[in-house]
């Protein structure tokens, strides 16, 4: 079966077969991101999608290439989160049972989520890898039939569906930039890109901390990293699939890789400037315009997934007002005597500095001339703004220490 797929007319059959089950999520045509560039960037906004991700489509694709018998022995995966509320999404929709073993780690609202579905969910190993070997298991010992996240031709016919309605929006897109976890979206998306216009250039995008697809091509064969790092949970896989690796090394054009810290302001710049929540792994294609080196383009940017937690997003939050210097902490010493601390919130406030926080101590020396230590977190507008606030401190004769915010 899977030696036919990733053909013109599969990726045309797979377009019409997820349409049962996919939202429309229409091109947004980013003017922020485009006055950042000197690009026309637009946004294709999986994370809109039925199940917050784009996984759907090729659990349910997959789904509809098997046979009946197939189906009725049950299904099971492996993943920590948008791949198995996919499958379980498309098994409620066949009506047949979904076994997900998903690791210990997995955030309860991820495995509650993919229960609401009616997947019975079995947490086992403490990664990704360990939760894939014992499902793996459990299909020989049940008999269930393996949907196995990217690496499976089928699966990546599915998501790459996305570039068939990015192409019928923007028939003139040059640049498509995909995030890459394993493969599956990044092969399927490039592979049609290219089948459609061969001139598409298709960038794919990992985590710094976890490139395993960007290793593997320049060795020319699988590689397993030996480990992964990244905030981008989503895409923090050690080993690209080998059934679509030819693919993915024959049609991608580029891999680029971002940090974690330019993961954490892209969050703050889509929440403020395009009011959508997308998770980390969602916004390495974000991330990644600025280091491509083209101008007077048209690209699209796939937001591949919006699941995130409410605590994760908080502290991805702060962090990145603390990056962008929007949240600062700064260390005055005081005399001890009375008027000093309305004085320096005189300063502040002249300078439109906002006070979130103060921590005052009395016992930081024995010198009553600078006995009083005061920490003052404070919200600026940015950099600039921040490095007001310290001169103005300065010349006031404060002698302003930035310190280390923890709000």
């Amino acid at each position: 079966m899977d030696s036919k797929m990733l053909t013109l007319e599969k990726f045309e059959e797979a377009s019409e077969v997820v349409k049962r089950v996919t939202q429309e999520t229409k091109l947004v045509f980013s003017d922020f991101y485009s006055a950042q560039t000197g690009n026309k960037v637009y946004l294709k906004p999986e994370n809109m999608q039925f199940t917050g991700a784009y996984k759907l489509r090729g659990a349910y694709y997959k789904l509809s290439t098997l046979n009946d018998q197939e189906r009725a022995k049950g299904l099971i995966t492996a993943s920590a989160g948008n791949h198995a509320q996919g499958v379980a999404y498309a098994a409620k929709c066949y009506g047949v049972k979904a076994v997900i073993v998903m690791p210990t780690t997995t955030p309860l609202i991820k495995v509650n989520r993919t229960k609401s579905y009616g997947a019975e969910v079995v947490l086992y190993g403490d990664v990704y890898d360990e939760a894939c070997e014992h499902a793996y298991e459990l299909a020989e010992k049940e008999g269930y039939t393996f949907i196995h996240p990217f690496d499976d031709l089928a699966v990546a016919t599915g998501q790459g569906t996305i570039a068939m309605e990015i192409f019928k929006e923007l028939p003139l897109v040059d640049y498509i930039l995909v995030p890459i976890g394993g493969g599956g979206l990044a092969t399927g998306v490039s592979t049609l890109a290219k089948l459609l216009n061969p001139k598409i250039k298709v960038i794919g995008v990992e985590p710094a901390g976890a490139n395993c697809l960007q290793v593997s091509i320049k060795e020319g064969k699988v590689v397993t990293l030996p480990g992964v790092s990244t905030i981008a949970d989503g895409t923090a896989v050690k080993t690209p699939g080998s059934k679509i690796f030819p693919y993915a090394s024959q049609n991608l054009d580029d891999i680029i890789t971002v940090e974690d810290e330019e993961l954490v302001v892209a969050f703050l710049d889509m929440v403020e400037n395009h009011k959508m929540v997308v998770e980390n792994s969602g916004l390495l294609t974000v991330a990644a315009l600025k280091h491509l080196d083209v101008k007077d383009k048209k690209i699209v940017s796939i937001l591949s997934g919006g699941n995130m937690d409410v605590i994760t997003m908080s502290s991805v939050v702060q962090q990145g007002l603390i990056m962008r210097d929007r949240i600062f902490t700064v260390s005055v010493l005081l005399p001890d005597k009375p008027g000093e601390l309305s004085r320096v919130a005189d300063i502040i406030a002249k300078e439109n500095g906002n006070v979130i926080k103060l921590e005052h101590n009395q016992f930081v020396s024995i010198n009553r001339n600078a006995a009083v230590e005061l920490r003052i977190t404070l919200e600026a507008f940015g950099t600039e703004h921040k490095q007001q606030i310290i001169k103005t401190l300065e010349e006031n004769n404060y002698k302003p220490k930035v310190v280390r915010t923890n709000i």
